[in-house]
C-alpha cells in the first residue's frame, strides 16, 4: 500500500529525524536518492547538461547537493538561483567545489535550451498558490526544451496537501519525493503534473494512519471475498438492483452485469427493464413488486438510469441493509433520509453530480477534489466514492482518504458508471464494509477498463466482461 501524509506530519517527522543525525545528514540523504534518480534517468551522467532551477529554500539545498553529486562524475552543472542572497549556502558552495557553474534567472534561456535534465528546486511542499512570474518562466523554458524534468519532492507550484493546482506549475517528467508521498503526488489535478513518482527512504518515523491510501493488488486481493466449501449463493450475498427506466432500459443492464461479474451470489432485479435484463442475464432473479417486497438481499443499488422514480429511492434507502446510491440515486434522495440511515451507504458521484449535491460549480469538485469528496462524505453522513481520472473514497467519520488510479480516460463512457455501480453493490453485499467494496471496485473497474481499451475505444459491456480478468490480475 502507498501512503501519503500531510505537510505538517511530514514535518515534525523531519525534526524528530534531524535532532538525532548530525547537522545536514537528513538533506545529504535526500540528495544522494535525488542524484541517483537522476542518473538513472540520464543513462550517462558524464559529459551530460544538467540545470537546477534553485528557489531558496531547502527544496534549493537538496537540488544543490544533488547537483554537486552529479558534476562530481563529470556531469556539467548549472544552477539557476531565482533569489541569489537566499539559495542554500551549504549547498551552493559544495556546488561550486565541485565545478557546478551559478547563474541568474535572466541567463538561464542558453543553458536550459542545452540541457539533457532540468531539476526542479524552486518551491518545496509548504508552497500555496501558483509559480510566481520569474519561476513561471523558468518552467515555461524547460517544458518546451528537449531535457528531461525532474521535480524535487514536489513539482513546484501544485500544493502537497490538497492536489490543487492554483496557477502555473511545473510539469515534470519525474518527481522523487522524500520520505512518504504527499497527497498531491497522488490525487488530481497534481498527479498530471508529478510524471512517474520515486520514493526515496530517509528514515523518517511516520504514524499509523495516513492521508491517504493508495492500494496495490495485493491489498485488494486480501479484500476480495472467497467462497468457502459449503457456501451457497445466499452466504455469497444477494444483491438487489433498482435501476432503469423506459428511457435507460441499458443502465439496468449494465448495473446487472457489474453485480454478477463481481461474484454476488445472486442478483435480484427491480424495475421496468425486467425483460431486457432477462434476455441478457437469465440467471437474475427479477420482481415488479418493488423493492420492499423483492426477497431477501444483503445490499442495494438504486438509481441508474431511474430516471424520476423517487418512491423507489426512497423505499431503497429505508432497508437496513447497505446501499450504494448512483446517478439518479443521488438526485432523488432525501439527504435527511441518506443520514438517518443507521446500515452503511455509499455515494457514488461524478464530478458534476457532487458539484450539484454541494451546490458548487464542477469545476470547483474537479479542481479541489480532496476537499469536495471530504465535505460530501461529512454532509451525508455517508461513504462518498468520487469518479474521475484518480477515483477517491472518503469516510464521513474521517481517516484516511482511499485513492485509486487504475483507470483509464478510456472509461469515459456512457454506462460504465453502473457497471462500477453494480461491481460495488456485490461487495457489500458479500459483506465489505463501504470504504473497502468502493476501494476494490474502483480498482477492479479500472483495471479491466485498461484490458478493454488496450489503447483503443472501448464500450460499458466491454469492461464489465473483462472484470473477472482483472480479478485473476489481481491474484495473479
Amino acid at each position: 500500500m502507498r501512503t501519503a501524509y500531510s505537510v505538517e506530519t511530514v514535518r515534525a517527522a523531519e525534526r524528530a529525524l534531524m535532532a538525532r543525525l548530525p547537522e545536514g545528514a537528513l538533506m545529504q540523504r535526500a540528495a544522494a536518492g535525488l542524484a541517483a534518480a537522476c542518473a538513472d534517468l540520464l543513462g550517462r551522467v558524464y559529459g551530460s547538461r544538467v540545470v537546477l532551477l534553485v528557489g531558496s529554500g531547502d527544496n534549493g539545498g537538496d537540488a544543490l547537493y544533488a547537483g554537486a553529486r552529479l558534476a562530481r562524475r563529470g556531469a556539467g552543472v548549472t544552477a539557476v538561483l531565482l533569489a541569489p542572497g537566499r539559495a542554500h549556502a551549504g549547498g551552493l558552495d559544495a556546488l561550486r567545489r565541485a565545478g557546478g557553474r551559478v547563474t541568474g534567472a535572466d541567463d538561464a534561456e542558453g543553458p536550459i535550451a542545452r540541457a539533457d535534465l532540468v531539476m526542479d528546486g524552486i518551491v518545496g511542499i509548504g508552497g500555496k498558490g501558483g509559480l510566481r512570474p520569474d519561476a513561471e518562466r523558468l518552467a515555461g523554458l524547460a517544458d518546451r526544451s528537449r531535457a528531461a524534468v525532474v521535480a524535487v519532492d514536489l513539482p513546484s507550484g501544485v500544493e502537497a496537501d490538497t492536489g490543487e493546482v492554483r496557477g502555473a506549475a511545473v510539469l515534470a517528467d519525474l518527481t522523487v519525493t522524500f520520505g512518504t508521498y504527499k497527497p498531491g503526488l497522488l490525487v488530481d489535478p497534481a498527479r498530471e503534473y508529478a510524471g512517474i513518482v520515486r520514493l526515496v527512504d530517509i528514515g523518517l518515523e511516520l504514524p499509523g494512519e495516513a492521508e491517504l491510501e493508495a492500494l496495490q493488488h495485493a491489498d485488494v486481493a486480501r479484500l476480495l471475498p472467497s467462497p468457502a466449501a459449503e457456501s451457497d449463493k445466499y452466504r455469497r450475498g444477494v444483491v438487489g438492483i433498482a435501476a432503469g427506466s423506459a428511457r435507460y432500459p441499458g443502465a439496468a443492464v449494465l448495473a446487472v452485469s457489474g453485480a454478477l461479474r463481481g461474484g454476488a451470489g445472486a442478483v435480484r432485479y427491480v424495475g421496468p427493464a425486467g425483460d431486457a435484463v432477462i434476455a441478457r442475464f437469465p440467471e437474475t432473479l427479477v420482481s415488479d413488486a418493488g423493492p420492499a417486497r423483492a426477497g431477501r438481499v444483503q445490499a442495494w443499488v438504486v438509481g441508474p438510469g431511474a430516471g424520476d422514480d423517487a418512491a423507489t429511492v426512497a423505499e431503497v434507502l429505508a432497508a437496513d441493509v447497505p446501499v450504494l446510491l448512483d446517478a439518479d440515486g443521488l438526485r432523488l434522495a432525501e439527504r435527511d433520509a441518506v443520514r438517518g440511515r443507521t446500515a452503511p451507504t455509499l455515494m457514488t458521484p461524478h464530478a458534476g453530480e457532487a458539484a450539484a449535491l454541494l451546490g458548487v460549480r464542477r469545476e470547483e469538485v474537479e479542481g479541489a477534489r480532496l476537499a469536495a469528496a471530504r465535505e460530501l462524505a461529512a454532509a451525508y453522513r455517508a461513504t462518498v466514492l468520487l469518479k474521475g481520472s484518480t477515483t477517491l473514497v472518503a469516510d464521513d467519520g474521517g481517516g484516511a482518504v482511499r485513492v485509486n488510479a487504475t483507470g483509464t480516460p478510456w472509461l469515459a463512457t456512457a454506462g460504465s458508471g453502473d457497471v462500477l455501480s453494480g461491481l460495488a453493490g456485490s461487495l457489500l453485499a458479500a459483506g465489505l464494509a463501504a470504504r473497502d467494496a468502493g476501494s476494490a471496485a474502483a480498482h477492479l473497474h479500472g483495471l479491466a477498463g485498461r484490458f478493454a481499451a488496450d489503447g483503443a475505444p472501448a464500450g460499458a459491456h466491454d469492461v464489465a466482461a473483462l472484470i473477472p480478468e482483472a480479478w485473476r490480475d489481481v491474484y495473479h
